[in-house]
């Protein structure tokens, strides 16, 4: 029996570690690149203003997956705050970032439960989270949001497996129609129910 977990396509560390890492990435560059001038721009969700989208973005995929990882629960004043109201909060966000994302690196992580849910499907949709409200806040600061066809196609994948639970409560919209030709992100996003043309 080959005893090396890298060749274990069934271990999460494998298969949705590499996506969370490389969205993660991609979702503090973007953030990065957000002019403090724009909080309170529009976005594609019609409820979040930039500030908005902003702060659930460091709050879940950042603070929330640490503590998941970690089995502990964020304190109301965490919940509460204004990440957006400190100049440097897109430095602090990949701070944060990068240490949730070093904490789900143990495979021992994906073990199990945390909170309500297995391990498994909340790395799975914060991963998601980054991915998609991270391509909002990119599409709402002139930005573009680039992953790797790999990454695309575990968000697609997760989008399409997740999208009546999501639908459900209101978390995707209706699939929005797009060229057969589009590529597989723009296909990931329409089928969650954005719009890959949205524009401020």
């Amino acid at each position: 029996m080959n005893s090396d977990t890298n060749s274990d396509t069934s271990n999460p560390v494998n298969t949705v570690y590499p996506a969370m890492r490389e969205c993660a990435a991609e979702a503090a560059r973007i953030a990065g690149h957000v002019p403090a001038d724009r909080l309170a721009d529009p976005t594609p969700s019609a409820d979040w203003d930039v500030r908005a989208l902003a702060n659930h973005l460091v709050l879940y995929t950042s603070h929330g997956l640490e503590h998941r990882a970690r089995r502990t629960e964020m304190s109301e004043t965490l919940t509460a705050r204004d990440f957006t109201a400190d100049a440097d909060w897109p430095e602090r966000y990949r701070t944060a970032l990068d240490r949730a994302v070093a904490a789900w690196a143990d495979p021992a992580v994906w073990e199990g439960g945390t909170g309500d849910s297995p391990a498994v499907s909340v790395g799975t949709l914060m991963t998601l989270e980054m991915a998609l409200h991270g391509w909002e806040l990119a599409r709402a600061t002139g930005q573009e949001f680039h992953l790797s066809e790999d990454a695309a196609a575990f968000v697609h994948g997760v989008v399409d497996e997740y999208a009546e639970m999501y639908r459900k409560y209101d978390g995707f919209a209706e699939p929005v129609a797009v060229p057969p030709t589009a590529d597989t992100f723009t296909r990931a996003l329409a089928a969650s129910g954005r719009d890959p043309r949205w524009t401020a």
